[in-house]
């Protein structure tokens, strides 16, 4: 079956204000606490980080760092204090407020049997495919890829069984790992980026 993916409720684009700070970084880590493998409390990692003013969102390793901090700093910092090895993806607070901000499934009507999520590209795609793409390639589709937004793919796929398989499509698509969360964890993310004053 396929990892749950879900969050909080919706909000809206315009809650999100246009001046949220560059500065403000969000962490997403790449398989971890799935098929249990790679355990671990994310939000044990975000007290350990509260220095940092770290936000932990969810189970899958999503974090929101509010204090000023660059990447290199921030990515040493996480492979110190994490268990294990793990891909990171480090991304601007303002580059998620704009997806967000964009509406990317406004032409897209919800539908109960479909989950709409981000895949994180973890560096620059090798190969950027047509689109949309939907796998499997033939029959019914069981994940849709329909936008490519700098480091975001944008998709959909179907509840069921064999789903999972299809997601890892996503990475031979782009020719590199994604990280992949629910449109809700996204919105979530927005969240705490507008109720943060980054100092």
């Amino acid at each position: 079956m396929i990892p749950c993916l879900r969050g909080p409720s919706v909000t809206s684009a315009v809650d999100l204000p246009q001046d949220v700070d560059v500065m403000a970084l969000v962490v997403f880590l790449r398989g971890v606490n799935v098929g249990g493998h790679r355990r671990f409390r994310p939000s044990t990692l975000a007290v350990e980080l509260r220095h940092l003013g770290a936000v932990n969102i969810g189970a899958a390793g999503t974090l929101v760092i509010r204090a000023r901090i660059t990447r290199a700093t921030l990515r040493a910092e996480l492979a110190r204090r994490l268990p294990f090895e793990a891909t990171i993806a480090i991304c601007d607070g303002r580059d998620i407020a704009k997806l967000i901000d964009s509406e990317p499934y406004a032409r897209e009507g919800a539908r109960p049997d479909v989950v709409r999520f981000i895949s994180v590209l973890t560096r620059s795609p090798r190969s950027k495919p047509a689109l949309p793409l939907t796998f499997p390639g033939r029959g019914m589709w069981l994940v849709k890829i329909l936008a490519n937004d700098r480091r975001f793919v944008v998709g959909q796929y179907r509840r069921h069984m064999k789903t999972i398989g299809c997601l890892g499509g996503i990475d031979r698509a782009f020719g590199v790992p994604v990280t992949t969360r629910s449109w809700s964890t996204i919105e979530s993310i927005g969240r705490v980026l507008a109720a943060s004053t980054v100092e």
